[in-house]
């Protein structure tokens, strides 16, 4: 298990692993904040709600937020908002000294019994499903965050986006800048830029602190691009290549660097994409999962000379470089596949170009 101590280069132990065992570890390694992150909770204050933390990446934001603070020294309430659907996942939060608040987003009558906190983090939303059910995903999408607005107008605010709302960028300009014109395609992708636009507004109007994340393929062992290029391989399914390119980021760095916007919010809102600083072939790096797993590799299509990706040189210049390497997940996920390691069975749709899930 990891503890937070580091290695001379800078890594933490836990990286000098080939071999992730079981879900308990990953979860400790996911929530393991770096020295950085505990610096910027220790400086914050106040409370720190998380709405929408019942998604892939909340529970573990919820476990580093609360792991920092108390490794800074800053008795800190953490709270978690969700339907909590089932109790395993509050029973899960409670155990890591995270308290929950059970609350149906969508009720604008259940917003006065939130608890106050100086720093909110925004991660509620709807993308898989979004299909057929569009009025719920513009409602998910752009109802929200108005109401969040009008409760925390006084807190500095986090909000998860994602680079969907770029639309597709020429792989031969690197991936999109901040700065780009947004070209968003379906509901979905439309519908988050209508979540940014609406937070922008109220930042403006009201003065609130923001930052905006455009969070691209967050990666862990049970989900992620990553793993589901693996799968294909792993299962002798052909992998597409008409999505020919992508960037990703360990879901943990993800998570560090989003926690650490907190002291950078800013009206209008400060905006950054959120992804690993290398862009990635998917022939490549079938071709290498194919090699570790001893395993042939099929594929079917061609490459386009556009995809989902993004320059996060804006990011790395606030914050760094991620830890984790593309390399080092990739001999976890490898490991993690072959043994049979827990999936979450949500496929990312990373080579869906028409903005369909």
């Amino acid at each position: 298990m990891c503890g937070g101590k580091v290695e001379d280069n800078g890594l933490p132990i836990s990286h000098k692993r080939n071999s992730i065992a079981d879900v308990v570890e990953l979860e400790d390694i996911l929530s393991e904040p770096p020295q950085e992150t505990i610096e910027a909770m220790g400086s914050l204050d106040g409370d720190l709600v998380i709405l929408g933390v019942g998604g892939k990446m909340g529970p573990t934001l919820a476990r580093m937020a609360k792991r920092a603070s108390d490794l800074a020294g800053v008795s800190r309430h953490v709270i978690g908002v969700s339907r909590f659907s089932t109790p395993k996942l509050q029973e899960r939060l409670h155990s890591w000294g995270v308290e929950t608040h059970s609350c149906d987003l969508l009720d604008s009558k259940s917003y006065s019994q939130l608890p106050n906190a100086a720093n909110i983090v925004y991660m509620a939303g709807m993308k898989f499903g979004s299909t057929g059910q569009q009025s719920l995903t513009w409602a998910m999408n752009t109802f929200l965050p108005g109401l969040v607005s009008a409760r925390y107008h006084d807190s500095r605010i986090a909000v998860f986006s994602t680079g969907n709302v770029y639309g597709l960028s020429p792989v031969r300009l690197g991936g999109s800048l901040e700065k780009d014109p947004l070209h968003p395609v379906g509901d979905y992708a439309m519908s988050c830029l209508g979540r940014e636009r609406i937070f922008e507004h109220f930042s403006r109007t009201e003065k609130i602190k923001m930052s905006i994340l455009r969070v691209y393929y967050s990666v862990e062992l049970r989900y992620g691009v990553l793993m589901d290029l693996a799968q294909l391989v792993l299962s002798g399914k052909p992998v597409p290549l008409t999505m020919g390119h992508f960037c990703c980021i360990w879901q943990a760095d993800a998570i560090a660097m989003s926690l650490r916007s907190l002291n950078h919010t800013a009206t209008p809102p400060l905006t950054l994409n959120i992804a690993g600083p290398e862009l990635f072939s998917v022939r490549r790096v079938a071709e290498e999962f194919g090699e570790r797993m001893v395993k042939p590799v099929r594929f079917e299509g061609v490459e386009s000379e556009d995809a989902l990706i993004c320059n996060s040189q804006k990011a790395m210049e606030l914050f760094g470089y991620p830890r984790t390497s593309v390399g080092q997940m990739m001999t976890w996920i490898t490991d993690w596949a072959v043994r049979g390691g827990e999936s979450l069975a949500k496929p990312t749709h990373f080579e869906n170009r028409a903005g369909n899930f």
